[in-house]
């Protein structure tokens, strides 16, 4: 599974919403917008790109509390809430960052996971079976993990990388439908025919599943860092015996839409060199134990 799986499904949704009024605004005119002209193109295509993604990433915080249904700590109930807030708050402050809203949700899985448009405003949230199935060391070096996330922007960088990467998919789909729409199905109308419609939408898909593998490349690559920022917060040996636990988990595995999110994203799938969000565990330890 990808490793932001949930912000990568929404940004293609929201491109998809938009394309579809474009393509309505289009056949209702006969105009192309983002023409004619390669620049304006571009233009538009920066423009719809970047917006796609900061809406994913505007939308982000709220559309994981309500898929995971995370129940945020507002005021610490039991003791073992007080202890789950006061850590977050130390780390964060270690990390120099704000302080994050704190959640729990239900899962048998350990996992844990952090969002949020805004490293000051952030959202961190663990499963129930992270908190049964760990110490209290090696939940300390999850959190770490997930505060180095944030501290590191990653959700930004993330957003920015998205959208260059969507102003190329929706640029070339239509050159591709342009291509198409004149060359092939000879349309000499002002306008945009069907076949330009239907050559744009499926050449933007096949596209974004291009896209998406750079966006698996820089998870795995992020996974490394947060392991090492985790390290540096709550201890190597800490973050090497939670990496460890996590080999150990059996439960249900989170949503397919929010391993986007986690600190384990479960076992690869036959595409996992490809398309997998995570690193396999032993090379995440293999790394912390070289230093």
């Amino acid at each position: 599974m990808k490793r932001i799986l949930l912000f990568v499904l929404t940004n293609l949704a929201v491109l998809a919403l938009l394309s579809i009024v474009v393509f309505v605004i289009e056949s209702v005119t006969g105009v192309r917008l983002g023409g004619p002209g390669y620049g304006a193109m571009l233009a538009f295509a920066a423009i719809f790109g970047f917006g796609g993604a900061l809406i994913s990433l505007a939308m982000s915080k709220w559309i994981a509390k309500r898929t995971m249904g995370v129940v945020v700590i507002e005021t610490p109930s039991t003791e073992a809430e007080h202890w789950l807030v006061a850590t977050v708050d130390r780390l964060a402050a270690g990390a120099q960052i704000g302080r994050p809203e704190v959640g729990v949700f239900e899962s048998e899985e350990m996992n844990a996971f952090a969002t949020g448009a805004r490293r000051d405003a952030a959202l961190v949230a663990v499963s129930t079976g992270l908190l049964r199935g760990m110490s209290r060391p090696q939940i300390e070096a999850v959190l770490g993990h997930e505060i180095s996330h944030v501290a590191n922007g990653d959700m930004v960088t993330l957003t920015l990388l998205q959208g260059v990467l969507n102003t190329f998919v929706i640029f070339l789909s239509r050159l591709i439908g342009n291509f198409v729409d004149r060359a092939l199905l000879r349309n000499e109308r002002d306008g945009a025919g069907l076949g330009y419609f239907v050559t744009t939408m499926v050449a933007q898909v096949v596209l974004g599943i291009f896209a998406s593998l750079i966006v698996a490349a820089f998870s795995r690559y992020r996974e490394f860092r947060a392991d090492r920022g985790g390290a540096r917060l709550a201890g190597r040996e800490q973050m090497i015996g939670a990496l460890e636990a996590l080999k150990r988990s059996h439960g249900e595995p989170m949503p397919n839409q929010l391993q986007a999110f986690g600190i384990n994203s479960g076992p690869p799938g036959a595409l996992a060199g490809l398309f997998q969000s995570h690193p396999p565990l032993d090379a995440r330890i293999a790394a912390l134990r070289a230093g």
